[in-house]
């Protein structure tokens, strides 16, 4: 009776096969739940930076302030040379905001510059956001480079000195196949609003509304979508007030 107690070869050698399989499949079940688990940490940690790019888009435009600048060194006696301060072109765009990155909306007045630059290696563009301390009219006419042609109406307008990316530029978005800004006009005709890529102060300074428009790169759908932009403008102030630019 000694003898026939326990286990056969053949027998130990299935139960370790069986083991084995059973160890395999579900390391592989784990494997396949971490790649799924980090992937999906990926998509959400993007979506989380999109929609607070977003929202700083958001917030900066709305908050966006009427000011003027003294482009001609100040000179009291010259009231010509307070202008308003708005630069409205496809990949550039300067305004002064209420609301900055620093101190979001609890800090003084900033004038912002956006612009969409050549990506690293040259691979799409990328939005840029620099942030100068706001201090008057003098303050924004060192962004002045004197009246330029206007190729649109033939006459003169002020030109604004090219935005620089330094180390202190704030990357918005990265990778991007376009990212350009438009504005709304209101037009007498329908559809009563008319998308334009430059902006003439004449017959309204500013346009009713802004719209950034980011195209992602081939192959970055998954990472960061068409992601259009549209924030409406609202003053209670009229424009003729400087905000104590005197």
């Amino acid at each position: 009776m000694r003898r026939r107690q326990g286990f056969t070869l053949l027998e130990v050698l299935m139960a370790v096969t069986l083991l084995s399989l059973i160890s395999v499949g579900i390391a592989y079940a784990m494997r396949a739940g971490f790649n799924t688990m980090s992937k999906t940490n990926a998509r959400v940690t993007e979506e989380r930076r999109m929609l607070g790019a977003q929202r700083v888009l958001e917030q900066m435009l709305a908050n966006l302030m009427p000011a003027r600048a003294d482009c001609h060194g100040g000179n009291p006696l010259d009231v010509k040379a307070k202008i308003f301060f708005f630069q409205a072109e496809p990949e550039t765009l300067r305004f002064v905001s209420t609301y900055s990155l620093e101190e979001a909306a609890r800090g003084v007045p900033r004038m912002i510059e956006m612009q969409a630059i050549p990506g690293d290696r040259g691979e799409g563009v990328r939005l840029i956001v620099n942030e100068h301390l706001y201090a008057g009219p003098l303050s924004l006419g060192q962004f002045c480079v004197g009246p330029v042609p206007d190729p649109r109406t033939g006459g003169l307008r002020m030109g604004y000195a090219p935005v620089e990316a330094s180390s202190r530029s704030f990357v918005l978005a990265d990778r991007l196949a376009s990212c350009r800004f438009l504005y709304r006009r209101v037009i007498v005709e329908p559809p009563f609003e008319a998308w334009e890529e430059s902006w003439t102060p004449a017959p309204s300074p500013l346009p009713t509304a802004i719209r950034v428009d980011m195209q992602p790169l081939a192959g970055e759908s998954g990472r960061l979508r068409h992601s259009p932009v549209t924030v409406p403008l609202h003053f209670l102030r009229s424009f003729e007030d400087r905000y104590e630019d005197k």
